[in-house]
């Protein structure tokens, strides 16, 4: 009797546990042409909420594929990505009809059913702990699988987020949420029975206890996921003492694959289950899960015919597959809203991935094997610092990189709005770094323990990751900063300020920036490489930490050393005990660009051959900077060159500072001086020196648009021949410039504004030019431009500071003209969009007033036409009208373009007997302009 009341007791525990979790019964019917499914769906729903509920919530997210305004298609396109707005109908996911039922067989009313968030209205109100549930009929046409990676493809079916569901993060069901694909779970704690009928010889597979073929049942804390393939993908069963784990994979794997894989998977499940607790007994990887959640930066590098291994085969499937398996099963085992709390499961990926490099990758490089490569018995890769930077500093220098453009966000930024890059580098590589460098002061076991607990207490429940920080903090006080921590973009930087050797003892200052009590990893290095460490406390508001160490021939200081901690700044953190470098930085001396060496102050040596124009023709010289890969606040560049056209010596230098503020309107303030000596014309040279500052105002990183503010003074001075000297031409003068840029690089609707004002003492001007370019069709653009410029004053002596109508006069020798001063021959026919911007040679300049309008759109393919219009007028002369228009053909977009012009105001000019002379070209020979436009929707 005893027994048979326990057993009534647990059974009824189970019962009162199942009943608080949500149902859903769905059995789908997929069509012979592999486009629509038919749904017949039942949702038991239980009022999670403190409150009466008159309404649910259903997420529709197929619907984000209906149409062009949705979130989805915006963040496509901030990705540069614009298959899914190009979309033709037949590609587009939708619900085709839909009805839904009460419990009573009523029909619930819905204003629209290509809306994400569907709001039932309930007929009575649905108290806490109360149940409904919800009868849905549906079909849907499935999108094609090249958007996100769901949908329908000729291979095979992969179904996730296409079923309409409650969302369990919004218990009030009162927030809209709209899908954009980043892998977010809306639904846990659910009981699932799927059932599907499909065409004959298609397997189902899916993250779900398959029951029997096609049918699939269990809980899940995590979404649903189903490959429906003609191919029967593998599965690899785990055995090994107590882990007894299936993977399955929703993708092809080779032979060699799978070998690894047997080898590997039970060695990365018993390193997890050591650092987290435990391993769930099934595990499902489809194909876009494993390629978001690869080791990044470990694959072979392919060039031309030429293919260079970093890693071996095993090692890549090793380290592929350690941080797959660990964020999949982070995200089993993790209930979060990704929106919010994206950084706590990215950042214990990143953990359970540095603890494990520790263990079996701790000599291994970032570049694997490459510098071992080697040409004509060279190994050119050995000169990089680069080839000497170990695997784990990735973590350290992802964020590194990306700070030192202060284009890095807070941690804890939704996830939405942060940029790709810093998805990796802020809410994964930055925040594993600090759990890594709490675990390395509190120990790993402490920390692991904490961890298991953690999870372990909150299994089917989700949690709010702040509170494992706030038990993090009272197991280890020294990691209360870290609540804190993630809430602003953070700028801390410890320094060694100077040692001071007395008898055995060395005497040492460490400055913070910041009244945090953030520990700090201090280590020893003797000549014979003999390493001892220490951890430093420091207390609120202490700025300066004095400590005192047994000398024991130390010969280098290190804090934090291998990018163990985010500093802003890791160039002041070495210190050398003894030599001409005591208490100083050595300097070091390199050929090319290179990841920077922190503990040198490095200076590059780039020779240097360009075309520049053709006076100075072929310039060969050196170029001394201190620019390495990454940005750097102060930067100086000097480059003397040889000009091979004129046999003198010309060159151009700067330096210039940059302040970052972290948080603030603005994003980065430079000041810069410059100066240059290069050729406008046979035998004549000019100086450039100029003074400058530029606001660039601050942007989410996500975001297309960027602002700036800039303000210049230039002084001139240039050789002026005979005929010059004849006219009172210039031959000094100085221009002040104050302009305001707004550039918005979206994909489909890019857009710029700039305005101007300049002067000098015989003229003052204001410009303003606007921009739009439309791509209508895929890589078919409609270009709009307008030019408006003002003579405010003007009492110049002949037309050097003109508005030009065909021509631009290049006064202030930026445009990189091959032609300076070329009036005929092929040189003069280069054209540049600016000033009035006509592509036929319509004669004069405007000295009053100038206002163009630009037309430029695709016929086919490389083909476009175009047409210039505007007004202009010149002191004592009436106001002309003029115009022009011809055909476009791009070689290579925005590089290099060829203007055939065919009906101006100056007639037919095909007709003309030097048609050929009155071709344009463009032609842009500016890398950094190239690398900038490959960059767009990375950063």
């Amino acid at each position: 009797m005893k027994k048979f009341s326990i057993g009534l007791f647990l059974i009824w525990g189970v019962v009162q546990v199942s009943a608080q979790k949500d149902s859903i019964y769905i059995q789908a019917k997929l069509s012979q042409d592999r486009k629509t499914i038919e749904v017949s769906q039942e949702i038991v729903y239980h009022n999670h909420s403190d409150k009466d509920l008159n309404n649910i919530k259903l997420l529709n997210w197929i619907a984000a594929y209906n149409k062009r305004r949705t979130s989805l298609v915006y963040r496509k396109l901030e990705d540069r990505n614009n298959s899914l707005h190009f979309a033709k109908q037949e590609e587009l996911g939708k619900v085709l009809e839909l009805n839904i039922k009460n419990t009573e067989n009523q029909t619930l009313s819905l204003t629209s059913i290509s809306e994400e968030n569907l709001f039932l209205h309930l007929n009575e109100s649905l108290q806490p702990g109360k149940t409904i549930k919800l009868q849905l009929q549906y079909k849907m046409q499935l999108p094609d699988k090249k958007f996100t990676g769901y949908g329908t493809s000729a291979q095979d079916i992969s179904l996730k987020y296409f079923f309409i569901v409650p969302d369990h993060f919004d218990s009030d069901n009162t927030v809209k949420r709209d899908y954009h694909d980043i892998e977010e779970s809306v639904n846990f704690n659910t009981f699932w029975n799927v059932d599907f009928k499909t065409p004959a010889s298609s397997f189902v597979q899916s993250n779900l206890q398959q029951i029997q073929p096609n049918s699939f049942k269990g809980y899940l804390d995590s979404d649903p996921e189903f490959i429906i393939t003609n191919n029967n993908y593998p599965t690899i069963k785990i055995s090994a003492d107590d882990i007894k784990t299936e993977i399955k994979f929703g993708y092809h794997i080779s032979p060699q694959e799978i070998q690894n894989l047997e080898f590997y998977l039970p060695l990365q499940l018993r390193f997890i289950k050591d650092k987290i607790g435990s391993i769930p007994e099934q595990l499902f990887i489809s194909e876009k899960f494993r390629a978001k959640e690869d080791f990044f930066g470990n694959n072979d590098i392919k060039f031309w015919k030429f293919r260079f291994k970093l890693f071996s085969d095993a090692e890549n499937t090793d380290l592929d597959y350690f941080g797959i398996i660990s964020k999949k099963i982070l995200d089993e085992k993790i209930i979060t809203d990704k929106q919010e709390n994206h950084w706590f499961k990215n950042g214990l990926k990143s953990y359970l991935e540095i603890q494990y490099l520790k263990k079996f990758y701790s000599d291994k490089k970032l570049l694997g094997n490459l510098p071992e490569t080697s040409v004509l018995g060279i190994k050119p890769l050995k000169w990089f610092h680069a080839s000497r930077v170990k695997l784990l500093d990735r973590y350290g220098l992802a964020y590194q990189y990306i700070m030192s453009q202060n284009l890095d966000q807070k941690i804890d930024e939704p996830f939405a709005v942060l940029s790709n890059f810093n998805d990796m580098a802020i809410s994964s590589f930055e925040m594993g770094t600090l759990f890594s460098y709490s675990a390395d002061k509190m120990g790993t076991g402490k920390f692991n323990s904490l961890l298991k607990n953690y999870i372990a207490e909150n299994t089917d429940r989700q949690v709010n990751p702040e509170d494992f920080l706030d038990k993090l903090a009272q197991e280890e006080s020294s990691t209360s900063y870290l609540k804190g921590f993630l809430k602003q973009k953070n700028r801390v930087n410890f320094r060694l300020k100077n040692f001071r050797a007395k008898d055995d003892s060395l005497n040492i200052k460490i400055v913070k920036n910041t009244d945090e009590a953030i520990p700090v990893k201090l280590e020893t290095q003797t000549k014979d490489g003999t390493r001892t460490s220490y951890w430093i406390e420091t207390k609120e508001n202490e700025r300066l930490k004095t400590i005192n160490l047994p000398s024991e021939d130390v010969y280098k200081i290190t804090l934090n050393n291998d990018y163990i901690f985010p500093e802003s700044n890791y160039r002041d953190n070495f210190l050398y005990t003894k030599g001409l470098f005591s208490n100083a930085k050595k300097i070091k001396l390199k050929l090319i660009k290179d990841i920077p060496n922190p503990e040198f102050n490095e200076i590059y040596l780039n020779p240097r051959i360009r075309f520049s124009n053709t006076y100075d023709k072929f310039l060969i010289g050196m170029n001394f900077k201190n620019q390495s890969l990454f940005d750097q606040k102060f930067l100086y560049s000097f480059t003397p060159y040889y000009s091979t056209g004129t046999q003198k010596m010309t060159g151009s230098g700067s330096v210039a500072y940059s302040f970052l503020p972290a948080e603030s309107v603005i994003q980065r303030l430079t000041f810069g001086v410059s100066a240059s000596y290069f050729h406008y014309d046979y035998d004549l040279a000019y100086q450039k020196n100029s003074i400058s500052s530029n606001i660039s105002f601050r942007k989410n990183p996500r975001s297309t648009v960027s602002r700036g503010l800039g303000i210049s003074y230039t002084y001139f001075e240039r050789d002026l021949n005979a005929r010059m000297i004849a006219k009172d031409d210039y031959s000094k003068y100085n221009l002040w410039t104050v302009g305001y840029g707004y550039t918005d690089n979206q994909m489909i609707h890019e857009k710029s504004f700039s305005l101007s004002t300049q002067g000098m003492e015989d003229y003052n001007k204001i410009t303003a030019e606007g921009f739009y370019r439309w791509e209508f069709a895929p890589r078919q653009k409609l270009s709009l431009r307008i030019f408006a410029g003002y003579f405010a004053r003007n009492e110049t002596r002949n037309n050097t500071f003109d508005y030009g109508i065909s021509r631009v006069s290049d006064y202030s020798f930026s445009y990189n003209l091959l032609g300076q001063s070329a009036t005929s021959g092929v040189l003069s026919q280069q054209y540049i969009l600016a000033d009035g911007g006509f592509k036929s040679f319509i004669p004069g300049t405007a000295n009053q007033f100038i206002t163009s309008f630009n037309v430029d759109s695709s016929v086919w393919k490389i083909f476009h036409i175009y047409a210039d219009a505007g007004l202009y007028k010149n002191k004592n002369n009436p106001t002309q009208f003029i115009w022009d228009s011809g055909l476009k053909v791009r070689v290579i977009p925005d590089f290099l373009e060829i203007f055939l012009p065919v009906q101006s105001s100056l007639g037919f000019e095909p007709a003309f007997k030097d048609y050929g002379k009155r071709i344009r070209y463009t032609l842009v020979l500016n890398l950094s302009t190239i690398i900038n436009a490959a960059r767009r929707g990375w950063y």
